[in-house]
């Protein structure tokens, strides 16, 4: 029986997030899994990849391939440069930290009223032209 390390899709349509499983290669893609190794999230921003290196190297040791995703998420963590005896690969880069935004006082804005609204409230126009209509009629019986 072969075994692979392979990812087993989760989540909604739009939004994938994938464990890292050690299964059966006869097994279709989210079916059942010997053992769970870790979790992959890529639509994270940085992507999410935590895998249990312990199990990895266990793993590996007897006989278990992973596919080419699998491949690549154990590139980057250093497990496969440390099962091959390669040595370990830089760090992951980590997402700058955005500076805080400044607030509205440190903008030089102020919290005083302006005054009344520019544009006229249209209710009001309409009792205006209600009540000279109604004068105007008045005006033109008389």
């Amino acid at each position: 029986m072969a075994v692979k390390i392979k990812l087993k899709r989760l989540g909604k349509i739009r939004s994938p997030h994938y464990r890292i499983v050690v299964a059966d290669s006869r097994t279709r893609r989210d079916g059942r899994a010997i053992e769970e190794i870790g979790k992959y999230q890529p639509t994270y921003n940085p992507s999410v990849m935590e895998v249990d290196s312990e199990r990895v190297a266990y793993w590996l040791s007897v006989g278990a391939q992973p596919t080419e995703p699998v491949l690549a998420i154990l590139k980057k963590t250093g497990d496969w440069q440390k099962f091959k005896g390669e040595p370990a690969p830089a760090p992951l880069l980590q997402p700058a930290e955005k500076p805080a935004r400044p607030s509205f006082e440190a903008l030089g804005g102020d919290d005083e009223a302006k005054g009344e609204a520019i544009t006229p409230k249209k209710k009001a126009e309409k009792k205006d032209e209600a009540a000279a209509e109604s004068s105007a009629s008045e005006s033109t019986e008389a």
